[in-house]
């Protein structure tokens, strides 16, 4: 059985290697912004009940996928990839987003978890350099995977904005300086848990400079602010912009 769900589930070599930006990659930016807009279309005049139940099934399909990653690695890699441990945005974005569906205290900053999940796979799903530098087949499993899960979740993050960010107000916009800076400090706790020196997980990018901006003696001490200053100025940014967009509607209306 091992044998064959390891064949079915290892990365693929040899002859067309997934590309960000090849066609395999436009087919994937295509299909999730289609189902995005598909979905809000669909929820415009649905009630309160049934923009629930899609949303709580997305996060829901979204955490599914995550947590059957963590059983299926030995199968696929061949061992447990600590790189996948909630650490990353992305995925501690997924928990916090699903967790926030069923908790009344995390429930206050469910619209807060789910802007940073929208922006952060948006980001992925638009440029997945991580699966680029594989060089492994377009179709292999760890690519499907990653592609599918981070564009699930980026539909439920705007899907969320854009029917429950009338929610928003900007006297709370300290609940997303709160979200942001948490975020940061637990990358920064798996960075100073896990990073020894053979390995660098670099989560969040709080310790190194992704572009190689700054030289890596000094990273650690620039990247965290620098990124929490990226996040929350990029969430202040799309909140004016949905503000913007339901005063417009209001006048229309």
């Amino acid at each position: 059985m091992y044998e064959i769900l390891h064949n079915l589930l290892k990365d693929k070599t040899g002859g067309v290697v997934f590309k960000c930006f090849d066609i395999t990659h436009f087919c994937f930016i295509i299909f999730f912004v289609a189902t995005a807009v598909l979905i809000c279309l669909y929820l415009k005049n649905k009630s309160a009940k049934v923009r629930k139940r899609v949303t709580n099934t997305l996060i829901g399909f979204a955490f599914g996928l995550y947590v059957a990653e963590l059983f299926l690695m030995p199968f696929a890699y061949e061992q447990i990839n600590i790189d996948k441990l909630p650490f990353h945005v992305c995925t501690t974005m997924c928990v916090m987003c699903f967790c926030s569906r069923y908790s009344t205290f995390l429930g206050k900053f469910r619209l807060q978890f789910a802007m940073l999940g929208f922006l952060s796979n948006l980001t992925y799903l638009i440029y997945p350099a991580g699966m680029m530098w594989l060089n492994i087949h377009p179709m292999s499993y760890r690519v499907v995977q990653t592609l599918i899960f981070h564009g699930v979740m980026m539909n439920y993050g705007l899907t969320v904005l854009v029917y429950e960010s009338q929610k928003f107000s900007w006297n709370k916009i300290y609940k997303d300086v709160g979200v942001v800076a948490a975020m940061t400090a637990w990358a920064w706790l798996g960075n100073t848990l896990y990073n020894h020196s053979d390995t660098m997980y670099n989560w969040f990018f709080v310790v190194e400079d992704p572009f190689g901006a700054f030289p890596k003696e000094i990273s650690p001490y620039i990247m965290p602010f620098l990124n929490f200053a990226i996040f929350f100025g990029v969430e202040v940014l799309v909140y004016w912009i949905l503000t913007k967009a339901k005063s417009r509607k209001s006048v229309e209306v």
